[in-house]
């Protein structure tokens, strides 16, 4: 690895497509909401100044930088074919007459205002209002979302010359209309959506391995019209490497680096009571049976990745208030994939317990970390004993181990991979992201997550970015006196890999590595 000068740096806009979830048995009620609930926000009492109050996507984006336009109101979705108006204005010949007719209709008084508008298309914002369609099969879903996409990139070439590429953030089943229309929609045009139509993907709450209990799949015999729908969530057939849909074969039709999971950890928020009981009756491997929920409420942690796809844990359930859907969690860690430029991955060199063991019962240890950048008080990623979802459980006191049944995220052992805005900031020439390590003890024969708290301590990683690369380890908020914190700062260890520096206190001592790569355009 280089130690290049580094600057920072501004990344193309993209549209954004927001696709939500749902897996109910009609969509009444939900061709009512304007918005899908991408417009539903929450208040924050702990917080302060601009974190006190998180719109929702909608308006973030609206007030971003990024000044997104929703267009939602430019695509129809009807139950039936539509034909194309008999006159179409001159100034829309450019378009495929395809887009005016069928059962996604593209409206030609609005095509015609955003041509003629100033607005540039790449700053767009779309909601995918699958559910107005009533066809309740993915393979018109897939086709659906691909026709949108066209239409975006259309409009952008008319005016600027130039296709661009989309971003897409889907909530639970929206993952899996986006991988339909990845995995067989893209295939059957002969295409490859990374190549022609979309950048990235970021996931909230996907089940891409289908959901753990299966009472809703078992309810085909009803005749209800989602039952194409149903079988989506259904594990067995998502894990079947003949299945050309399946979670196995995502990689064959997209970079699984452009893929980024959001999981959500908070069963306990999830207004399902339901969901959340069954979850607990159906734990899948690593779960140690009904002592643990691993899950969002609906979509069990394990379940919400793809192997080999980046991922991150944020404490929040899969839907209903401050959710995965409307929480600035979320905001926080897509805008960063989008448009970060550096991206970072935490690793464990080595790490030992010095105390602890209980004398009378049998001792397991669990590992965690949560991260937050400087700017938000918001984290990029969250482990803790609430969430259920610290590494572990380690037998002895060395954590080398790696066959754990909650496994490091991949086989060298990474803690964390996510991604930073060197343009975002505050002084455009160092990056400050506060670590929280957490090291707990469980009595084996007794029940819960956590009997007592061996390790939990607060760093803080400064990135000096010019003139050359260096990382400094704070033990406090010195950071804030700019360069002459430097003298109270360690200066991590250059490797071959990357950055080491050591943990430790009265009970655990650590050495961690930290990777940073720019991002390509």
């Amino acid at each position: 690895m280089s130690n290049p000068v580094w600057s920072a740096a501004t990344r193309r806009p993209l549209p954004i497509v927001l696709v939500r979830g749902f897996g109910g048995t009609d969509t009444v009620d939900e061709r009512k909401m304007t918005y899908q609930g991408f417009n539903d926000g929450s208040v924050y009492p702990q917080k302060r100044g601009e974190n006190y109050i998180y719109e929702g996507l909608i308006l973030r984006f609206m007030k971003s930088d990024w000044r997104f336009q929703d267009a939602t109101n430019v695509i129809g979705y009807y139950g039936s074919d539509l034909s194309a108006p008999p006159v179409i204005p001159a100034a829309l010949e450019a378009f495929d007459p395809s887009f005016f007719q069928g059962k996604v209709i593209i409206d030609p008084a609005m095509a015609l205002r955003l041509l003629q508008s100033k607005d540039d298309p790449c700053h767009s914002l779309w909601v995918f209002r699958y559910y107005d369609l009533r066809d309740r099969e993915f393979a018109k879903y897939g086709e659906a979302l691909a026709r949108l996409i066209d239409f975006i990139r259309a409009l952008a070439e008319i005016k600027h010359g130039t296709k661009p590429k989309v971003n897409i953030i889907a909530h639970s089943m929206g993952g899996l209309i986006v991988r339909e229309a990845i995995q067989r929609t893209y295939p059957k045009r002969g295409i490859t959506a990374a190549d022609e139509a979309i950048n990235k993907v970021v996931t909230l709450g996907t089940p891409h391995k289908g959901i753990a209990f299966q009472v809703l799949r078992d309810l085909r015999w009803l005749g209800i019209e989602s039952a194409d729908e149903l079988e989506h969530f259904n594990p067995e057939s998502q894990a079947n490497p003949n299945n050309d849909a399946g979670y196995q074969n995502f990689g064959k039709c997209f970079p699984l680096d452009r893929l980024l999971t959001i999981v959500g950890t908070n069963y306990k928020a999830y207004n399902n009571v339901a969901a959340s009981a069954l979850n607990r009756m159906f734990s899948v491997a690593g779960e140690f049976g009904m002592n643990y929920n691993r899950s969002d409420g609906l979509v069990k942690q394990d379940f919400a990745q793809i192997p080999g796809a980046p991922r991150t844990f944020v404490h929040k359930p899969h839907g209903g208030f401050d959710s995965l859907v409307s929480a600035r969690e979320s905001f926080e860690v897509a805008t960063r994939f989008f448009f970060g430029d550096i991206h970072v991955r935490l690793r464990q060199v080595q790490a030992q317990v010095k105390r602890g063991f209980d004398l009378f019962g049998k001792s397991e240890f669990f590992f965690g970390v949560s991260i937050k950048p400087r700017g938000v008080d918001f984290e990029l990623f969250h482990q803790s004993r609430d969430a259920e979802n610290c590494y572990g459980p380690f037998r002895t006191g060395d954590f080398s181990d790696r066959t754990l049944s909650f496994p490091w995220a991949d086989a060298n052992q990474l803690i964390w991979e996510g991604y930073l805005n060197s343009a975002a900031s505050t002084t455009q020439t160092d990056l400050v992201m506060r670590m929280e390590f957490y090291v707990s003890e469980r009595d084996l024969f007794g029940v819960g997550f956590s009997d007592n708290i061996v390790f939990a301590k607060q760093y803080y990683v400064r990135a000096i970015l010019q003139p050359t690369l260096q990382l400094y380890l704070y033990t406090g908020e010195e950071f804030a006196d700019g360069d002459d914190s430097l003298k109270s700062a360690t200066l991590m260890r250059r490797v071959a890999d990357g950055w080491e520096f050591d943990i430790g206190g009265t009970g655990f001592v650590g050495t961690y590595r930290l990777e940073l790569d720019r991002v390509p355009e």
